[in-house]
């Protein structure tokens, strides 16, 4: 079956430095199918020779080494250009026969929105009034790249409008983070082993924190990011994604609607938090010298730094708190999930840790030391029964010799495919969006909680550690050894 990939906005930055670059890496793992065609579509006049070599060029500066003359040739002769106009209906019915022209009966596209949001509603309206999302001809599917929305009506507008052209089956929300292997490989630990899944529960995890810090400040996105804010950058979409998968029941299948059917549960099970409520169990923050970046109001509430605790009211997490923290301009960058479980009963022995701080710790590192790490108490050599907290290690590195791929790689195959697993399906995005909206709402009108400033280079606020030293427990803070 002949495929086509149309890339819309594809002049862009996300294009060049991921999209073609994962296109070229599994055409060079043969993963695509020979015939493969691509197609880009933007504004900026090019020719189909020009395009390719400004590809070569792009392609060549990211995957460095791994770049081979022969192998992007033979890509490059299926990449074609599109000059259109996102905002012009004609584009699209001209861009359809330019592509009947060398289609087979049965081909299957994968249209990708690799542009700027307020162009979604645009393109989606376009390409439904031209016909090109009717599967008579093959199949259609849709990529839609975050944000996905602003908020839940906006999210549910947009839902609407891409409903009126495609079918929820054809549509492909994309959140990178879900194409990262140690993602993935979440699913993997809690339900491919027997020895984590029986305590994976109220009985014995006393909390769950997941964090995506970033030791960066907003740099070039500061115009972006002081509309947004860490709430909608982060906590929204890449935060909520890594909560589903570590909250969620275990599906009935490994299949696209079995396990985005649980991931919606865990969502719609999530505590709503009152007004009441945020002013005790969030943090918000903001680094000193934000206010002086480009594009930055002087008087900006923007926070830069998120800390919020969550409630999931079902059997399986009744009481066990899930704190969700985010921050720019941190110690370091790192993405993580801490499993800190409960302190033993009895502490049989004289010298053990009283602090439950000190129990067993399940570390989930996302990136960039990819691997897990669990945490226990063990006798120290020839000190009477003194106790000592050591680990036992597993590095994605140290045990597979293949790099670790990226993750537009993974998902772009699933699309191309027709697996959804690793995309989020309407329900779920407006559910993410119903618990953080309130958070959102409350912070935007400045009273409760106070915006923390914070110096750039730690953990954040001071203010968020001692929050959580109130509630008996601290955050694993601790920067990965990439050696």
């Amino acid at each position: 079956m002949t495929q086509t990939i149309v890339i819309f906005g594809a002049s862009g930055d996300l294009t060049s430095r991921k999209l073609i670059p994962a296109l070229y890496s599994l055409h060079k793992k043969k993963r695509l199918a020979p015939d493969t065609r691509i197609v880009g579509f933007a504004r900026t006049q090019f020719s189909h020779e020009a395009w390719r070599q400004r590809l070569a060029e792009s392609t060549a500066g990211f995957v460095g080494d791994q770049f081979d003359d022969a192998a992007w040739n033979s890509l490059a002769s299926r990449i074609l250009y599109f000059p259109g106009n996102v905002d012009r209906a004609e584009d699209f019915r001209t861009l359809d026969e330019f592509l009947k022209a060398d289609e087979e009966s049965g081909a299957a596209r994968l249209y990708y929105l690799a542009m700027a949001p307020q162009f979604y509603e645009t393109a989606v309206s376009h390409l439904g009034a031209a016909g090109l999302a009717v599967e008579t001809l093959g199949p259609r599917r849709i990529v839609i790249e975050k944000p996905f929305g602003t908020d839940l009506p906006s999210a549910q507008r947009l839902n609407r409008q891409i409903h009126d052209a495609f079918a929820e089956n054809q549509v492909y929300r994309i959140d990178h983070y879900l194409g990262k292997e140690t993602v993935q490989n979440v699913l993997v630990l809690r339900f491919g082993n027997t020895i984590f899944e029986p305590v994976w529960n109220r009985n014995y995890v006393d909390h769950v924190e997941i964090t995506a810090a970033e030791s960066l400040t907003v740099g070039h996105r500061a115009g972006y990011y002081d509309t947004a804010g860490v709430l909608r950058d982060m906590l929204q979409g890449h935060l909520m994604q890594l909560l589903s998968l570590a909250a969620m029941e275990t599906p009935v299948r490994f299949e696209a609607e079995a396990v985005r059917d649980e991931k919606v549960k865990v969502l719609r099970a999530v505590r709503p938090l009152r007004p009441e409520n945020i002013a005790t169990d969030t943090i918000r923050g903001q680094y000193r010298g934000y206010r002086a970046e480009p594009g930055v109001r002087e008087d900006s509430q923007a926070a830069t730094f998120a800390a919020v605790k969550l409630h999931i009211d079902n059997w399986r997490w009744q009481g066990v708190p899930f704190y969700l923290r985010s921050g720019k301009a941190m110690s370091c960058g790192t993405t993580q999930i801490v499993v800190q479980f409960r302190q033993p009963p009895y502490m049989l022995f004289e010298d053990g840790p009283r602090d439950g701080r000190d129990a067993n710790r399940l570390l989930i590192q996302i990136q960039p030391a990819e691997g897990i790490q669990l945490l226990f108490q063990t006798k120290v050599p020839d000190a009477g029964m003194q106790l000592r907290m050591t680990d036992l290690s597993f590095r994605f590195r140290d045990k597979f010799a293949a790099p670790m791929p990226e993750a537009y790689e993974r998902l772009l195959l699933d699309a191309i495919n027709g697996d959804a697993s690793l995309f989020t399906r309407a329900d779920e995005v407006e559910s993410a969006w119903s618990i953080v909206d309130p958070i959102q709402a409350a912070w935007d009108n400045g009273v409760n909680p106070p915006l923390r400033i914070y110096e750039p280079g730690l953990w954040g606020p001071v203010e968020s550690m001692e929050w959580m030293e109130q509630q008996g427990r601290s955050w694993f803070d601790a920067c990965p050894v990439l050696h």
